[in-house]
């Protein structure tokens, strides 16, 4: 199973950057939950969101509500992270991630405890 991520670089304020995750080696609609997560240096890895299976569910943190839009396209087995209006904060490693497991709350899957899979990160970079 791989997760390929793509689409970081830098980025002035104010900014858009869309971030894509390719999966592999498994059949993508397997995957329960496609998330994303970020990492700035020195913290702990954060959740960002996370969408279901069908895309009928999706969540986001606080932070990123109503600035950052996941999607999922599962006949080309990719998931998309739409970032917009960035800022300096937003600077991180940004992983996608894939949960198989069923969880009946929907915070369970803000949790990376909760995700079988992880892309090898891709740097987000927003200058003031």
């Amino acid at each position: 199973v791989q997760l390929q991520t793509c689409g970081g670089g830098l980025v002035q304020a104010g900014g858009s950057l869309r971030l894509s995750c390719a999966a592999s080696g498994r059949t993508f609609s397997t995957y329960y939950v496609m998330g994303w997560f970020r990492q700035a240096p020195g913290k702990e890895r954060e959740f960002v969101a996370y969408i279901v299976r069908n895309g009928g569910s999706v969540y986001y943190a606080d932070s990123v509500k109503d600035r950052f839009t996941i999607s999922r396209d599962n006949a080309k087995n990719t998931v998309y992270l739409q970032m917009n209006s960035l800022n300096p904060e937003d600077t991180a490693v940004y992983y996608c991630a894939a949960a198989t497991g069923i969880y009946y709350t929907s915070s369970a899957y803000s949790s990376k405890n909760n995700y079988n899979y992880w892309g090898q990160g891709t740097q987000v970079t927003v200058s003031s």
